[in-house]
């Protein structure tokens, strides 16, 4: 008889704890979920300068607007309304950056001297819907939705011609919109630019592997066992997912020189103000739609064949360490193309990203290229 009551006892303690760690776990994930909801108003916060104070006349704005048929959204920020403007394209396919910029941002940032427009492409982020025609997710689509971003801006700002730059995927972009519409842009300025992709991805591999094997990295050495280099249709989306990113990063020579931890862009998002949580998951599932769609065309291209005359200057900012995309192949590039002006400038401590690892580097070449225009 006393053995069952201790047992009774045993058993209630157990379902006591059970329930106990049950309602702390629900508790940590309503915690969690108003943290979230807290950090995730829609709303840019306003810009402010190094007292504090928020910058009288400035803009910190989300704006909608209807582009080829599509409701896209855009972030529009600069500390005078009246300065130039810059149109950012943002990088992936599919991947805005807004969000880690702020998270990195100093306080001498491109917005002090521009109206930077940070628009999320047609499948991305805000732009980003159940509803969007596959057979819109073209490169060719893209273009002319840049045209009419453009377009808007010009009016808006009452400018006559603006700025360009392309980071990454949207160094690809920029290219093909400044071939096609050429009058609507002061320079063009590549960062982390594209040339050959599929020559890159080979150049980055060839990378990994030797350093891998300089450090007895067995890990990678294993993961890189699933990959072949020479075969047709190299590289594959699931290399380039699950396989080539995490170890670039890994590295250091991806994203960030420094590294980029998986849970650093999260992290970016997690605290981001400007969206919404139903937002935030959309930047998720327009990245995954976006690379399906639009990085073939990238691979399927060479721009030392297909695109090497330009209209207007054009320069390229790159990391030393960018094996994202080839540095040595941007270079490269850069001596055969065709432009009113052209320079290339690397920053020596910084791998894809030089605008977010080197800021100040990266403001000071803006605006010297700025004041000769």
């Amino acid at each position: 008889m006393e053995l069952m009551k201790r047992s009774i006892k045993r058993a209630s303690r157990t379902r006591r704890n059970i329930v106990m760690m049950l309602c702390l776990l629900i508790g940590v994930i309503i915690i969690g979920l108003l943290i979230i909801l807290i950090n995730s108003p829609g709303k840019l916060p306003p810009l402010k300068d190094e007292q504090g104070n928020v910058i009288p006349g400035s803009i910190s704005e989300k704006v909608w607007v209807e582009i080829n048929g599509i409701r896209q959204g855009m972030f529009i920020r600069g500390e005078n309304p009246q300065n130039p403007v810059i149109l950012y394209l943002h990088g992936g396919p599919g991947t805005p950056m807004l969000q880690f910029i702020t998270y990195l941002e100093k306080q001498n940032r491109l917005e002090k001297y521009f109206t930077v427009c940070y628009w999320d492409q047609r499948g991305s982020g805000m732009s980003y819907t159940k509803t969007i025609d596959p057979a819109t997710m073209t490169t060719a689509q893209l273009v002319e939705d840049t045209h009419e971003v453009t377009e808007y801006l010009k009016s808006r700002f009452n400018q006559d011609k603006i700025y360009l730059i392309g980071h990454s995927w949207g160094s690809y972009l920029g290219v093909k919109t400044i071939e096609k519409y050429p009058e609507n842009y002061l320079v063009y300025i590549g960062i982390g630019q594209v040339t050959n992709q599929v020559e890159s991805e080979r150049l980055a591999y060839d990378y990994i592997q030797n350093h891998a094997e300089e450090i007895n990295d067995r890990s990678v050495m294993e993961k890189l066992k699933e990959y072949d280099p020479d075969a047709a249709g190299f590289p594959t989306l699931d290399y380039l997912v699950k396989g080539r990113t995490n170890m670039l990063n890994r590295y250091g020579i991806g994203h960030l020189h420094r590294g980029l931890a998986p849970t650093d862009i999260p992290k970016s998002l997690f605290v981001f103000k400007g969206y919404t949580w139903d937002e935030k998951i959309k930047w998720f599932l327009g990245a995954d739609y976006s690379m399906v769609h639009l990085f073939p065309a990238v691979l399927n291209d060479n721009l030392f064949l297909s695109s090497t005359k330009f209209e207007i200057p054009f320069y390229i900012m790159q990391g030393d360490y960018d094996y994202m995309v080839s540095q040595t192949l941007a270079e490269q590039y850069l001596e055969v193309i065709e432009a009113p002006e052209k320079e290339y400038f690397s920053f020596s401590n910084s791998a894809h990203s030089p605008n977010m690892e080197e800021p100040e580097k990266f403001i000071e070449i803006f605006r010297e290229i700025a004041l000769e225009k």
